[in-house]
């Protein structure tokens, strides 16, 4: 099963909020219920996440050459 489409400000969304949560849980004041339960809304968002990424790669290859995706090359920003 492939990924939804996540905009952008959703996957902002999800990449705050996950931050959030490791902050929580790095400071050690979590109970372990409200632990178990922040990793689970971790593992969520960062699935999330990851489907989001894997889907705007996709497209960049898909861009870059739509009859061949796996010859596209390396994204960079700067590129003209």
């Amino acid at each position: 099963m492939s990924p939804t489409p996540t905009p952008p400000q959703d996957f902002e969304r999800a990449l705050d909020e996950l931050e959030a949560l490791v902050q929580r849980l790095e400071g050690g004041d979590l109970s372990l219920e409200e632990s178990l339960g922040a990793y689970e809304r971790g593992v969520a968002l960062y699935r999330q996440c990851q489907g989001a990424l894997e889907q705007a790669e996709l497209r960049i290859r898909l861009l870059a050459d739509p009859a061949d995706p796996g010859s596209a090359r390396e994204f960079r920003a700067d590129a003209e």
